[in-house]
């Protein structure tokens, strides 16, 4: 077995022709952009673009297979050099039974099934073209459809106070929505990690994955996996999703929750923290009170420790956070020690200081560890490094 490097959330902003795909996404989010960008500056081994479905990408990608620049693996995936493509695709469904919004994620081992998939998708959604658009069935039916496609079905970022399966304070259960048996993991998000998630007791039986769910090219590996597999094809994530024949997830890697958007609950108009029973806040007055991961976790806590087994979680530092290395100065590291998976891995300290001041290779030795000082996001903002 080998390690792979794995982010499987990742966003098209925009189409080869320059068509919006993700609304907020950036414009250089292009898929050979991403493909590029994961391969060369970020160093990972396997990705999932997860809006594949778009027609647009679809004909994007198939270019590329006919132009020799990637290939179709044998075992599903798209294989671009060191770097394979998982085709995947994030929707939301709000029905009278799930209380959404809720984002989920399914991925698909060809081309061709993901073509048969947006021909599907487009007779059940006003735009085939964007990314996470609301599907107008039941979530047990886009499971039933994902499974029928031999795909894989993940419940996306699954804390978020805004739509997620238990963000909202609806949900207390995922059994309200989904069937658990077509549930092939479960995306943290970034204000959550596997000690919080673990306090819920239905989640014990999944694996959890830790993805960037970026919208620019910089966001890309902010949350990613090392995951044991013989080779990185779809057919390997899914046994190592099952945790089955040496194939399984090593570790988790991502944000200390401190620093997501939503940890702690604050009034979103001026930050002021607030209980949680606050409806309007005690300094501005406005009822814009935003309930944080922590916070909603509790409510729901149904366990008090992690099941045997569970991968570590590594709470680290994405480069991009660091205090002092700027852009020209992150792009100096890569280009000198090839990729950030490098850096943040395997770098040491003396060598990073041959390329850096003291003062920034020491962060980013901290920040490998997350050692380094923070403070808590909530209410839309991300928290901060201190330095």
């Amino acid at each position: 077995m080998k390690r792979y490097y794995v982010d499987l959330h990742i966003h098209i902003g925009r189409t080869w022709t320059g068509k919006p795909v993700k609304i907020t996404g950036a414009k250089s989010l292009t898929f050979t952009n991403i493909i590029e960008h994961a391969r060369h500056e970020k160093g990972l081994n396997m990705i999932g673009i997860i809006d594949s479905h778009s027609p647009e990408v679809i004909l994007e990608m198939e270019s590329l297979v006919s132009s020799g620049d990637m290939i179709e693996h044998r075992d599903g995936g798209l294989v671009y050099g060191d770097l394979t493509v998982i085709p995947g695709s994030e929707l939301e469904i709000y029905d009278e039974q799930c209380n959404g919004p809720i984002h989920v994620l399914v991925f698909f081992p060809t081309i061709t099934i993901m073509r048969k998939f947006s021909i599907w998708l487009s007779g059940h959604l006003k735009n085939v073209q964007l990314s996470s658009q609301r599907i107008y069935v039941s979530g047990l039916q886009l499971q039933r459809k994902a499974k029928e496609l031999g795909g894989l079905f993940i419940p996306a970022h699954v804390f978020t106070p805004f739509k997620s399966l238990y963000g909202k304070g609806v949900n207390k259960s995922l059994t309200e929505v989904f069937d658990p048996a077509l549930i092939d993991g479960i995306e943290l998000g970034l204000s959550s990690d596997t000690m919080m998630a673990d306090q819920i007791k239905e989640l014990h039986e999944y694996p959890f994955l830790t993805n960037s769910d970026a919208h620019s090219l910089a966001k890309i590996a902010r949350e990613y996996q090392v995951v044991s597999m013989k080779d990185p094809s779809f057919k390997e994530l899914g046994m190592a999703l099952r945790n089955v024949e040496g194939r399984r997830i090593i570790a988790n890697y991502g944000l200390d929750p401190l620093l997501g958007k939503y940890h702690k609950t604050v009034c979103a108009e001026c930050s002021h923290p607030a209980g949680e029973e606050d409806q309007i806040c005690t300094l501005c007055g406005k009822n814009k009170i935003i309930k944080g991961v922590a916070d909603r976790i509790f409510e729901l806590k149904t366990a008090d420790q992690s099941p045997d087994g569970r991968p570590p979680y590594v709470h680290q530092i994405p480069l991009e956070y660091i205090p002092g290395l700027g852009p020209k100065l992150l792009e100096k590291l890569v280009n000198h020690f090839g990729s950030e998976m490098a850096i943040l891995h395997e770098v040491p300290f003396q060598a990073l200081n041959e390329v850096v001041p003291a003062k920034i290779a020491d962060l980013i030795m901290k920040a490998r560890e997350g050692k380094v000082t923070l403070a808590a996001g909530g209410g839309g903002k991300y928290g901060k490094i201190s330095e």
